[in-house]
């Protein structure tokens, strides 16, 4: 089994870890309105506008759309200029929109916003830079662990759900957007110093044009490992991103009681930035582990278990209504395995697609995005349309079940074709 102790020697750490780090601010950045979602709401609305459940929705799932289509244009950036320049000018765009929120402040308006959240969403590309950067630095049987720890850094979110409602509650909500800048600034001069792309000798680079992204669009395996990575990282995002809502139209008695009696805090707003925090931290540590579980005993069987699991705990959470303990419980161990189902997938990625990872993680990876963008919309109208969310759940518990019998259907042709000279268990 590949673990971190097979790392040593291998590869560029400094690299490994500016990759880790710059998608963790990144993603920090990509998922700031979630947490900050009931705070922008009130302060729209004392200057006169007041969200519709759709708007909410509108305004969270954009930064995921957008994210989702640039990770294809950044994902062609990388093999024409390298990941280094790319996530360069990525970052400097999403500074710049950061720092739009911050100086607007209180008057700015809902359009401006989602202007914004498309800025923002450069900062969910770097997927599709972050991965191929450090991949291509190590060898296929390390690839599970290697893009499993770049690929933690979606751990940002939970800090997002730790701090911003506090910053914001002390402060106001666009001084998260302020303090959100000055940290990308300076991950910014530690990733232009530290960070290098992969030597010749150790990966060449081939670049492809328009062509080879629609031959690639041809070939069923790119299909079936984008519905997989929709389910998988769509429902991390998607669930992560709409976390605070549901908790706030769900239990928000619950989280204002738990406060009083056990934090001595009386802000639900910021209790609701701590449970959400705690069910996506499960989901972004594991991701390593199950990449690394993956190696061992095959990307394949892996995710047979954890989308199993996500389908039996999305269903019961739809049809019975959990007491507050035991929803966040359930939240927790949803988030866990679409973490580790997530670390899973791309175990097999680029064992199928080593030659094309720079596009293939752009392509996977904006599937990603759209799964994430279908799950936020897909609970907004559950909640506009019917008062609550058992049918959006429900509709993401079908489409689960859905990937499951996708994984059936390939897995025998993967094994016996591709996988034997992958270098890695399928």
């Amino acid at each position: 089994m590949a673990g971190f102790k097979d790392l040593k020697g291998q590869g560029h750490t400094a690299t490994l870890f500016m990759a880790f780090l710059y998608f963790d601010m990144s993603f920090m950045v990509w998922t700031m309105l979630g947490p900050l979602s009931t705070e922008i709401a009130e302060a729209l609305a004392l200057g006169g506008h007041i969200l519709t459940a759709g708007e909410k929705a509108t305004l969270l799932s954009l930064p995921i759309l957008s994210g989702a289509i640039l990770r294809i244009v950044l994902g062609f950036s990388v093999d024409k200029l390298g990941p280094k320049t790319t996530a360069l000018i990525s970052q400097m765009i999403v500074i710049l929109s950061l720092l739009t929120a911050f100086y607007m402040g209180n008057t700015i308006t809902y359009e401006i916003l989602l202007v914004v959240a498309l800025g923002l969403g450069f900062a969910g590309a770097a997927f599709a830079v972050a991965l191929p950067q450090a991949g291509q630095w190590y060898p296929p049987k390390l690839q599970g662990v290697v893009l499993g720890i770049a690929g933690a850094g979606n751990i940002g979110v939970v800090i997002d759900f730790l701090l911003a409602p506090k910053i914001a509650e002390y402060y106001g909500w666009y001084a998260v957007f302020g303090v959100g800048a000055a940290m990308a600034i300076i991950v910014f001069i530690a990733y232009a110093f530290l960070a290098k792309d992969a030597p010749a000798d150790i990966y060449t680079s081939r670049p492809k044009k328009i062509k080879d992204y629609i031959k690639l669009l041809g070939d069923k395996d790119t299909w079936w490992f984008s519905l997989f990575y929709a389910i998988s990282f769509g429902g991390f995002v998607g669930f992560a991103g709409y976390m605070k809502v549901y908790l706030m139209n769900t239990y928000q008695a619950d989280m204002s009681a738990f406060g009083l009696n056990i934090l001595d805090e009386s802000n639900v707003k910021v209790i609701a930035g701590y449970f959400g925090a705690l069910c996506i931290f499960a989901g972004a540590v594991l991701r390593p582990v199950g990449g690394s579980t993956a190696d061992k005993v095959g990307g394949v069987k892996s995710l047979y278990f954890f989308y199993g699991l996500v389908a039996a705990l999305v269903a019961i959470t739809a049809l019975i209504d959990l007491p507050f303990y035991a929803a966040i419980f359930v939240l927790f161990l949803i988030m866990a395995n679409l973490g580790m189902a997530n670390g899973a997938v791309f175990q097999l990625v680029p064992q199928r697609f080593g030659k094309d990872i720079g596009i293939m993680t752009g392509l996977v990876g904006c599937a990603g995005g759209l799964g994430g963008t279908a799950l936020i919309k897909t609970l907004g109208w559950s909640k506009g349309t019917f008062g609550g969310y058992t049918e959006g759940f429900l509709i993401f518990t079908a489409v689960v079940l859905v990937a499951i019998v996708g994984l059936s259907l390939v897995k025998t042709r993967w094994r016996t074709t591709w996988g034997v000279q992958a270098g890695g268990r399928i």
